[in-house]
């Protein structure tokens, strides 16, 4: 197994040296050895686990979330589908919230594009997001 300097990974990677050293930090890659010098010498196991992190952070998991698929990942001990499971419950949640706040920002921008360009530009007063979100505004003090 060949090893790499911190650089080296974050060109096989193509990710910036700080965050390999934040991912290290949080226990998302596994702790690097030190050279005589000091210098960091990785496995290309990091590439790996590396490429992991930034696909399961394109699907919208945060760092916290990743670390505890990895730990489940690379365990060997029995998988504990039970965690996986509840996992997967409360991501879902998640998501379906995400999907109500797009959904309800669509619509809104899809009211503005419907403006007839005759009818640009808008006072702000007529504009279907300046209203939701003055609305949200007015009605701030209220729910807090």
């Amino acid at each position: 197994m060949s090893k790499m300097t911190i650089s080296e990974l974050a060109k096989q990677t193509n990710v910036n040296i700080t965050t390999i050293r934040y991912y290290e930090k949080r226990g998302l890659i596994a702790p690097t050895l030190r050279t005589d010098s000091g210098y960091r010498v990785f496995s290309e196991e990091s590439i790996i686990d590396i490429a992991m992190i930034k696909y399961a952070q394109s699907l919208g998991f945060t760092l916290e979330e990743i670390k505890k698929i990895l730990r489940i990942f690379t365990t060997k001990e029995h998988f504990p589908t039970e965690d996986m499971h509840q996992q997967a419950i409360t991501k879902l949640e998640e998501i379906n919230k995400q999907l109500i706040t797009l959904n309800n920002l669509k619509s809104l921008l899809e009211n503005v594009v419907h403006f007839a360009d005759s009818q640009l530009p808008l006072p702000k007063e007529m504009c279907p997001l300046m209203q939701s979100l003055a609305e949200r505004r007015d009605n701030y003090g209220e729910t807090n």
